[in-house]
């Protein structure tokens, strides 16, 4: 009907009038791990053996809590990990979910409360390779830095205060 017209110019009016769209950008990670949208509880073999027995009872009970305190939040599924039970849910958990997630598993007939620990959302690790820190500290020395004046030097700084070293230095 319009043979002056680009074949990719028709594609893209008729693409605009249909409403189709181009997909959606992914972010591609390079670390995998757990999302935000999950919610720890560790716990002892156990009580993950006993809880994970009625899972969906459990889903459908914290959901009716989450309705009642007018929460956005919901739990899609609940999974066993190694250490205890992942609370996948639909958002990300504010505290005030968290606490009705705690006394929810802790007043559970099937576990013992006394072996599960606080719920938490899972934290980001970030590696920092430190350099430039001289071998011999005094020029005149021959005594070499061992790792534990490297510990004690970062102690002494405010800005290691929150970090954990993952192996020696």
């Amino acid at each position: 009907m319009f043979p002056t017209l680009n074949v990719a110019k028709i594609d893209q009016v008729n693409n605009i009038i249909n409403g189709t769209s181009k997909p959606k950008l992914r972010i591609q990670t390079t670390t995998k791990g757990p999302s935000r949208k999950q919610v720890i509880i560790l716990m002892s073999k156990d009580n993950v053996d006993a809880f994970i027995k009625n899972s969906s009872l459990h889903v459908s009970n914290i959901n009716r809590q989450f309705r009642n305190a007018k929460s956005e939040i919901l739990v899609d599924y609940i999974r066993v990990e190694p250490l205890g039970i992942t609370v996948v849910t639909n958002k990300i958990a504010q505290s005030s979910d968290l606490m009705l997630i705690d006394q929810y598993v802790k007043n559970s007939s099937d576990v013992n409360a006394l072996q599960v620990e606080e719920p938490r959302l899972p934290k980001s690790k970030s590696y920092l390779k430190i350099i430039g820190i001289p071998y011999y500290p005094h020029t005149n020395s021959q005594d070499c830095l061992i790792s534990g004046d490297i510990k004690s030097i970062l102690k002494q700084n405010q800005i290691f205060d929150n970090v954990l070293l993952a192996s020696k230095p």
